[in-house]
C-alpha cells in the first residue's frame, strides 16, 4: 500500500524542497517508487513550455515515477509571494477542492511513497475561508514537519506541531534543517530539546549543505518509520 505525507514547514523559506528531495531520495535507495506533488508553486520563471518553479523542477529530479510537469505543479503563479494574492491578483481562484482533485489524480499513478509538498506555513491562507493546511485533512494523509534550526525554532515547531494535531492529523515526524552557514547559540540543546517535547520522532538532522548536495543530504535521514508496515 503506498504511503503518502504532506511536508509542511515552520515558516517559508525553511527548506521543505530540499528535505522533500532528500526524503524522496532515500526512499529510491529502498527500491521505492517515488513521486511528489507540489499543488502551488508561487514563484515560477517564464519558459518555452510555460512557468516553471524551481522548487517543483528539483522534486521532478528527486522521483523516479515519469510525470508530466503538470501532474507535479497544477498552480503556478509567476510571482513569489503569499499564493491567494498572487492568484487574485491574476484573476484565479484557489480552492482546497481543487487541490484536492488534483492530488488524488497524481496519486493514481502507481507508486510506493509519495509526498505533496505545501507553501510557507501550516497555516498558509488560499481564500477568506480555507487555508492550505485544510488539503492534508481533506486527503487525511499523515505529516511531516520541516524545522528550520534557527532561534525562534522551540517556538515555531511546537505551534505548529499543536495545530498540525488540532486539526485531526498524524504528525508522522520532523526534520531539523539547518539553514544557516553559522551555528546557532546552543544548537545542540536546541535540538535536543525539540527531541523531547515534539510529539513525533526526529527522521534526521541535516547539515548546512552549500553547494546543495541532496544525496549527500538523505544519508542523514532515516526513514524507516514512515515505510514500515
Amino acid at each position: 500500500m503506498a504511503k503518502t505525507f504532506f511536508v509542511t514547514g515552520t515558516d517559508t523559506d525553511v527548506g521543505k524542497t530540499v528535505v522533500s528531495a532528500a526524503l524522496l531520495l532515500a526512499a529510491n535507495k529502498k527500491g521505492l517508487k517515488t513521486l511528489a506533488i507540489k499543488p502551488i508553486a508561487a514563484g515560477c520563471d517564464k519558459t518555452d513550455e510555460g512557468l516553471r518553479n524551481s522548487d517543483a523542477l528539483l522534486l521532478q529530479k528527486s522521483m523516479n515515477v515519469d510525470l508530466y510537469y503538470e501532474q507535479i505543479n497544477p498552480i503556478t503563479l509567476e510571482e513569489p509571494a503569499a499564493p491567494h494574492i498572487v492568484a487574485a491578483k491574476n484573476g484565479k481562484t484557489l480552492s482546497v477542492s481543487r487541490l484536492v482533485g488534483f492530488c488524488r489524480g497524481t496519486l493514481m499513478t502507481r507508486h510506493d511513497f509519495s509526498l505533496i509538498e505545501g507553501a510557507g506555513g501550516w497555516r498558509v491562507p488560499l481564500n477568506p475561508r480555507e487555508t492550505l493546511a485544510n488539503l492534508p485533512r481533506e486527503l487525511n494523509v499523515p505529516v511531516i514537519l520541516v524545522v528550520a534550526i534557527r532561534l525562534g525554532c522551540i517556538n515555531h515547531a511546537l505551534l505548529t506541531a499543536e495545530a498540525i494535531r488540532r486539526d485531526g492529523l498524524v504528525l508522522a515526524g520532523w526534520v531539523a534543517n539547518r539553514v544557516q552557514s553559522d551555528e546557532m547559540a546552543f544548537e545542540e540543546e536546541n535540538i535536543q530539546t525539540l527531541k523531547t517535547m515534539m510529539p513525533g520522532p526526529c527522521l534526521g538532522v541535516l547539515p548546512y549543505s552549500s553547494p546543495l548536495d541532496i544525496s549527500v543530504l538523505s544519508e542523514s535521514l532515516n526513514i524507516d518509520s514512515l515505510v514500515c508496515e
